[in-house]
Parts: structure tokens; sequence; C-alpha cells
């Protein structure tokens, strides 16, 4: 009998990242990835940094939504954000390395929900995301 392998969940992730500009632009890393799970990581440059020396909004909400965009990914499925809100909880300033954790809350024929944690190096929830996505019918292939 034969059976199926299991997807690499890591391939998918490896490869969107490699066609990803920005993401690359802000030095963003796979620390891991599983099934409607992905974390990264990015350390916060001078120029990602507001004119109040802290990060910028924007650049917490790219490392959020670029983990939204992985996760929802390794369900096989091209999956575009429709939805996202973030909260901000505490600053990051330039030398943090941030860490982005999403994960599946619900998963539907067409949409998935996920939640998105930031932390700092030490475990300082920075902002939490929540994120909708819309489960295409285009497959994503390696």
């Amino acid at each position: 009998m034969n059976r199926d392998p299991s997807p690499d969940y890591r391939g998918i992730v490896d490869k969107l990242l490699s066609e990803d500009p920005f993401s690359n632009w802000m030095g963003i890393e796979v620390i891991e990835a599983n099934k409607g799970f992905c974390k990264v990581r990015c350390r916060i440059r001078e120029e990602m940094v507001n004119g109040f020396g802290l990060t910028h909004g924007g650049i917490l909400f790219s490392l959020a939504d670029t983990a939204l965009a992985f996760s929802a990914a390794t369900l096989g499925r091209v999956a575009p954000a429709i939805d996202n809100s973030i909260s901000f909880a505490n600053q990051s300033v330039a030398g943090d390395i941030l860490t982005a954790t999403s994960s599946s809350l619900n998963i539907t024929h067409k949409t998935g929900l996920f939640e998105i944690r930031i932390e700092n190096q030490k475990d300082l929830l920075i902002a939490m995301m929540k994120g909708t996505v819309y489960r295409t019918s285009q497959s994503l292939s390696q």
C-alpha cells in the first residue's frame, strides 16, 4: 500500500520566502513550519524605526503578515489575507530580535482564521494580530 508522503511544509514556506523581495529586505528567516503554523523572525535595523526611535508599526504589521501568509500556505492553497487587525502591546527598538508565530484557529473550505503573536528576544509580547485569509482553489506547487 503506497501512501503519499507528508507535505513538505518547510519547503512550501522556503519557496515563498525565496520569491518574496520585501520579506528578504526585512531579513526574515523561517524558524519552523508545520500544517497551519509558521514561526519567523527578524532583527530590527535602524532603517526600520520611526522618528521616535521605535520599530515602525508597518514593520511589525509586515512581520506578522508574512507569518500569516506562510502559515496559511502550508495548507496547500493560495490564500490571500482579506482582513487583518493588529494591536501593539509594547515597544520595540533597533537591535531587537522579533519572532512572529502564526497559528491557525479555524480552517474552513473557503476561509482561515489565524492568531499571530510577535515577541522580542526576552519573550515580551510586542503585538498581536488576528488575520483572516480567503482560501482560493489554486494549489500551491513546490
